[in-house]
């Protein structure tokens, strides 16, 4: 049984790789060789076996690490600290034309936390099983991605080819904690400004079977804990509006509105990322006693939390309205007390919006993320003829003998979102094929063969991207660019300073 086994999983990365094998005929590169896999594989270990956990990334050896990749390919390096231990590193192959607008391709080095012991194999150690199977977090997400980036600059490098455009490569903190040091201090900064950026590759959800797949857009998180009100009460006494029944009502009325969404799933006649998901994530309620809880005792507090993710496309009136008549109403005692949004609004001058950080309780999200923009518009690509970026990537998946799914809303958050808000071009793609959705899971894996064809595809994105050359006109201009993100950042722009900071001197207006 056992060497039968065996010899399925070696068949099966042999089938793997032939794609590979026949993509790399048609482009006229050599296959690597036996020691340059190894080598490949190899760096991709390292950067699995640093520990950039949260919620104690060690971002000082992962930085050192990238660093010295950048060096052996030669490309320019800078490290940038926003915010002070939370570097953000920066690489960049410089284009022959320089007032064309630069490419940004965006991986995050931060991982989730995991449980060894559900583990098969050491969650840091890089094991590669006999199936060649790479167990470690971030295999999926995303430091496969990360280094599938350079592995491909590597090899357009050996094969003497020179980008008419620059091509920045971003690796950026505390992604999965929301990056608001990372990504979004980036996007948001001069140094992104100068980088004249007009399109950015950021990660995507692996596919189970043959097809890539393509986002161009995202879910929103809203992370909502409402909270009931009641009075207490003998454990054997029935009477109305106590803390648990009004929750209780609230929970039954969100359980219906999932069922409807997932019952349009279900049929067919949505999309993932055409529906608003809602998932109960905590339920908090009782009075503690030593022994558990006590049972003759009807609490007066109760109080529960709910993932909400919702579509670019979602009616965000109607839900806001829902949440505050349905499923929260005060007229049940029921009440959002909990920490505001990360940044509060506080109103409009005549030239820009002010938005200051500030640490207040209010009523309403934990975290709500807008799907759309300043204007109420949905943060969506453009995936027909009208975006050459889309049209590009595609030519080049195909080119590398790739197949692509519809395209599609992803269901997560990822730092795409950064970019799509200063009303850039953002797609999220992870090159991986006929691989089981890992990420955040426990036993998270990559084969080899489809971290290799993951490269191959880079390749040919990277030198379709590059080379790309608008008939009529060079992009997005600098002096457009640089309007269009002034307009933006003023919108966006944090202050960790009191209230009655005076906004006016600071910016001189």
């Amino acid at each position: 049984m056992e060497k039968a086994c065996n010899s399925h999983y070696h068949n099966q990365s042999l089938l793997l790789l032939l794609p590979l094998f026949l993509s790399l005929l048609v482009a006229g590169l050599a296959y690597p060789t036996q020691d340059e896999q190894s080598q490949i594989i190899s760096r991709f270990q390292q950067y699995l076996q640093i520990n950039t956990t949260q919620p104690s990334p060690d971002y000082q050896s992962s930085t050192q690490f990238l660093l010295s990749q950048a060096n052996s390919l030669s490309l320019e390096s800078q490290v940038i600290e926003f915010v002070k231990g939370k570097p953000v590193i920066l690489l960049k192959w410089p284009g022959s034309d320089l007032s064309l607008p630069s490419i940004l391709l965006n991986s995050h080095t931060d991982v989730v936390p995991f449980e060894p012991s559900k583990w098969t194999h050491p969650p840091l150690g890089a094991y590669i099983d006999e199936g060649g199977n790479i167990f470690g977090r971030g295999a999926q997400d995303m430091k496969s991605v990360g280094m599938q980036y350079l592995e491909a600059i590597r090899r357009l490098k050996l094969s003497g080819f020179q980008p008419k455009r620059s091509l920045y490569l971003s690796f950026v903190p505390d992604e999965e904690i929301g990056g608001y040091d990372g990504a979004k201090k980036l996007a948001y900064s001069d140094v992104f400004k100068d980088m004249n950026v007009e399109i950015v590759l950021d990660e995507g959800l692996p596919s189970t079977d043959g097809n890539y797949r393509l986002f161009y857009a995202e879910m929103a998180p809203w992370w909502l804990v409402i909270k009931s009100n009641g009075a207490p009460g003998h454990g054997a006494k029935l009477y109305d509006n106590s803390a648990m029944e009004n929750l209780l009502k609230s929970i039954e009325s969100i359980r219906r509105f999932r069922a409807s969404q997932f019952d349009l799933l279900k049929a067919g006649l949505k999309s993932k990322g055409d529906v608003i998901s809602v998932n109960m994530v905590f339920l908090k309620a009782g009075t503690p006693s030593p022994t558990g809880f006590v049972m003759n005792l009807q609490p007066s507090e109760a109080e529960a939390g709910f993932d909400i993710r919702a579509p670019p496309t979602a009616d965000i009136d109607s839900l806001e309205k829902r949440i505050e008549e349905e499923w929260a109403p005060a007229s049940r005692n029921m009440t959002f007390e909990v920490e505001t949004l990360k940044h509060l609004s506080l109103g409009k001058t005549n030239r820009y919006w002010a938005i200051i950080s500030v640490s207040v309780k209010l009523n309403g999200f934990k975290q709500k993320v807008t799907p759309h923009d300043d204007l109420g518009r949905p943060l969506i690509t453009a995936t027909d003829d009208s975006n050459p970026w889309w049209t590009l990537i595609e030519e080049a998946i195909n080119k590398a003998n790739g197949k692509i799914g519809k395209p599609e809303i992803l269901s997560g958050a990822t730092d795409a979102r950064y970019f799509r808000q200063l009303g850039l071009t953002a797609i999220g793609f992870s090159p991986m094929t006929n691989t089981p959705f890992l990420l955040h899971d426990h036993n998270e894996f990559l084969n080899k063969a489809e971290y290799f064809k993951g490269i191959n595809v880079y390749e040919s994105i990277i030198e379709a991207y590059t080379s790309y050359i608008p008939t009529g006109r060079d992009g997005v201009s600098r002096d457009e660019f640089s309007a269009r993100w002034l307009n933006n950042v003023y919108d966006e722009m944090t202050f960790n300073k009191s209230l009655d900071y005076d906004l006016r001197r600071a910016f001189d207006v």
